[in-house]
């Protein structure tokens, strides 16, 4: 089931209003969407982007019933510029990035993004294109700093060495090609649960998946390019779910929100990247207590905002 993540807050950022024009960069289930749409009633227009076609034609069902206020576009949120000038949405009121897996990717075995069901490993967001994590590990074989260097990064997993050792050995003898059998390698690797919380292979699952998708190089290109599209007075809200992604929407934020300088004249000067913007948050948003219980997959989640400045 699909419960969209800091929904209240999402739209305290975004504040949508009749007559605006929003656009999400990443559907998912689109409940972050219809709330939007809701709120902007009755003439309030949303743009919506996804690059997981499955997720494009949900949207399209669910959103169907605000008619021509909702447009949906199979592309990836880091090509949210060239899509929002086409679709004449330049100059938008709130911009929206939710950067996690959907509950209906984590959900679906035949993603290959959960270990909590065996299906094939592929942890692509956009099946269409690009090579699987199958393959992505398959390609580290002979590499073993390679492949550590990869969960280190991408993973922030203390074990690494060990985990891409015991990988690329199991993967010698037989390739992995299933989210169980990778799921049951880094487990045994890293000695069992013991009772641990988290499973063993969370981190090296996130690891795989990041590279697979590109994420990070994704999300600070789809920042930088989505800026510029807000209208002065226009906000944009993120919404992270691990710490390496939270760090680059900080800084990318910090960089444009720069400092005033006095002017011995009187008035001041923006020194930062352009274009200029302020914080709405002077810290990262976090879910309440309840919204963690009823929605686990929520614990992670952080926001943080900003809204443009007038030129």
């Amino acid at each position: 089931m699909h419960v969209p993540v800091l929904l209240r807050e999402t739209l305290e950022a975004l504040d949508p209003r009749p007559g605006r024009r929003y656009v999400d960069g990443t559907l998912g289930g689109g409940g972050h969407a219809e709330a939007v749409l809701r709120a902007s009633a009755p003439d309030g227009r949303l743009l919506g982007l996804d690059r997981d076609p499955a997720a494009i034609a949900r949207c399209r069902e669910r959103l169907a019933p605000f008619g021509g206020r909702f447009e949906a576009v199979h592309a990836d949120f880091a090509a949210i510029a060239a899509v929002a000038r086409e679709r004449g949405f330049e100059g938008a009121d709130g911009i929206l990035l939710d950067l996690g897996v959907s509950s209906f990717q984590l959900d679906e075995p035949e993603r290959g993004f959960s270990f909590r069901a065996d299906g094939p490993l592929d942890m692509r967001m956009d099946p269409t294109r690009g090579p699987t994590a199958a393959e992505l590990l398959a390609g580290f074989a002979g590499d073993p700093d390679g492949l550590a260097r990869l969960l280190r990064e991408f993973g922030e997993e203390p074990q690494a060495g060990r985990i891409a050792r015991a990988l690329l050995a199991a993967q010698e003898k037989e390739p992995i090609t299933t989210t169980a059998r990778l799921a049951e390698v880094v487990e045994h690797a890293c000695g069992g649960r013991r009772g641990a919380a988290r499973h063993p292979a969370t981190r090296t699952f996130q690891a795989l998946r990041i590279a697979v998708n590109r994420e990070l190089d994704q999300v600070a290109a789809a920042i930088e390019a989505a800026l510029p599209l807000l209208a002065p007075g226009g906000r944009m809200a993120v919404i992270t779910f691990h710490s390496l992604e939270d760090r680059l929407v900080k800084r990318a934020f910090a960089a444009h929100e720069g400092r005033e300088v006095s002017l011995q004249q009187g008035g001041s000067r923006h020194e930062g990247a352009e274009p200029a913007v302020r914080r709405l948050w002077r810290h990262a948003v976090a879910p309440a207590e309840a919204e963690c219980a009823a929605n686990p997959r929520a614990r992670s989640a952080k926001l943080r905002a900003v809204v443009r400045l007038s030129a």
